[in-house]
């Protein structure tokens, strides 16, 4: 059984928190981004570049579906995953949480010269953007949320324990 499904925006923390959280709880850590990229044997990047960001999304819902009939610990899923209809059904009373960040330390964790495909003209009004399309649907799916601004990521795993209950 999942243990806890990590959302949230690009520099939110959710692979750096997601170890962390794994090695407390004593699970496994996965992440999505990582599985689409093994299947389609190149980086994230590189599959909006090549084949556009529909057939990245495609990748992504099936790594979703894949990941959550198969793990049991927690689970880190891209920022975007959490907008297809499918995905939002799947996680639907799961202990799913958001991890809030502010517009400064995304941009400051991910940098304004990121490889990341959707922040490539201009990375910080990108990054805003996605970040105020998406945290409505980052909300209404958490049962928990956390605000990581200012925040160690060990405070952070520590949080989501005990607001998880575990």
């Amino acid at each position: 059984m999942i243990k806890a499904v990590l959302i949230g925006p690009p520099g939110s923390g959710k692979t750096t928190v997601g170890r962390l959280l794994a090695e407390r709880l004593g699970v496994a850590f996965r992440d999505t981004d990582a599985d689409v990229e093994a299947v389609a044997g190149k980086p994230v990047s590189d599959i909006f570049i090549d084949d556009g960001e529909e057939h990245f999304r495609e990748l992504e819902l099936e790594a979703v579906r894949k990941a959550l009939a198969e793990h049991d610990g927690v689970l880190s899923l891209g920022g975007g995953a959490v907008l297809r209809e499918e995905t939002q059904a799947l996680l639907d009373g799961l202990p799913v949480v958001y991890l809030q960040v502010g517009l400064a330390d995304a941009v400051q964790r991910v940098g304004l010269g990121s490889a990341r495909p959707l922040l490539v003209l201009n990375p910080r009004s990108q990054l805003r953007k996605l970040m105020e399309e998406r945290r409505p649907v980052y909300e209404r799916l958490a049962a928990l949320t956390v605000v990581t601004d200012k925040r160690e990521p060990a405070e952070l795993a520590d949080e989501i324990v005990k607001g998880l209950g575990r």
